[in-house]
């Protein structure tokens, strides 16, 4: 019985393991990644995302469609307008660990580790 729930456990975590690489994958684009930083605030229409990150509001509606596609972004329509907001925290979540990890490449001593600090320097964290 152990064997096969660990059969059964194994090959689930190899589809979500499979599916987390699709997710990578999806938010490796740096258009995509800005969106999901633009929406931390809350919903926002296609225009000014399109101001915020930089891009035409046709680029930015392809961008969109493919983070609907992942259930990262979910719509609202009001008239003719349509809103879009994060559906949950979670591919926020991952990109700011992303960002965390790229000041780690930049910076020995990255802005998220001198937050609320007073000293600077590898050892002032301990």
């Amino acid at each position: 019985m152990y064997a096969d729930m660990q059969a059964s456990t194994t090959s689930l975590d190899a589809e979500l393991v499979d599916l987390a690489a699709e997710v990578f994958s999806l938010l490796s684009d740096a258009t995509r990644i800005r969106i999901i930083l633009s929406l931390e605030g809350g919903e926002l229409p296609v225009g000014e995302l399109a101001e915020r990150v930089g891009k035409s509001p046709t680029a930015v509606s392809q961008h969109l469609a493919k983070l609907r596609w992942a259930k990262v972004v979910q719509t609202r329509q009001v008239g003719t307008r349509v809103f879009y907001s994060l559906i949950d925290e979670h591919a926020l979540e991952v990109v700011r660990q992303a960002v965390f990890q790229a000041e780690h490449v930049v910076d020995f001593w990255p802005r998220h580790h001198r937050r609320g600090r007073t000293e600077t320097g590898p050892d002032s964290a301990r």
